[in-house]
């Protein structure tokens, strides 16, 4: 791990997870060094559960990524400076499957712990265990506007995950 990066405890996190999730967007993150991908998000949480610090993570199984996070013990969710905004916006309107996206962003993939993949830019990466999985079912929306979200009907795989690590970049 570089050094540039330090350890905080989750609890001790003081940033908006709703600015951070929802206006700053953040990549998610599986494989393995040799072979991974990443897609942008802005929707997921972060939040208590089973008496452990988690995060959410919603991954349409079309995408590229679904098929990582399937495979992969662990994934990051990484949070970048406004800086890197067109990255963003390439790798979540970009399939991996057909471009190289760190070669087209310039984002350097790093593994911050074995067995993950965050980038160098990034300014915190959370380190997550999966411990849960389950696919959105529309029959148990509550408010049926919801289901418009979804005009093609490929409903979000949820992936619950301990973050065993948080990473924030050194000031």
């Amino acid at each position: 791990m570089t050094d540039r990066f330090k350890t905080i405890r989750p609890a001790a996190l003081k940033a908006s997870i709703f600015k951070l999730i929802d206006q700053d967007w953040m990549l998610i993150t599986a494989g393995t060094a040799k072979s991974w991908n990443t897609m942008t998000a802005s929707w997921g949480g972060l939040g208590t559960l089973w008496n452990k610090p988690v995060a959410f993570a919603f991954v349409r199984p079309t995408r590229f990524t679904c098929g990582f996070m399937e495979r992969s013990e662990q994934f990051t969710l990484s949070f970048f400076a406004a800086r890197y905004r067109k990255a963003l916006a390439f790798c979540g309107s970009h399939s991996g499957r057909d471009v190289d996206k760190a070669r087209e962003t310039g984002l350097e993939p790093f593994s911050p712990v074995p067995g993950v993949v965050s980038f160098r830019q990034t300014r915190m990466v959370l380190v997550c265990r999966k411990l849960y999985t389950t696919d959105i079912d529309p029959a148990r929306f509550l408010d049926r506007g919801i289901d418009k979200l979804y005009p093609k009907k490929d409903y979000h795989r949820v992936y619950v995950g301990e973050v065993v690590r948080l990473l924030r970049a050194g000031r």
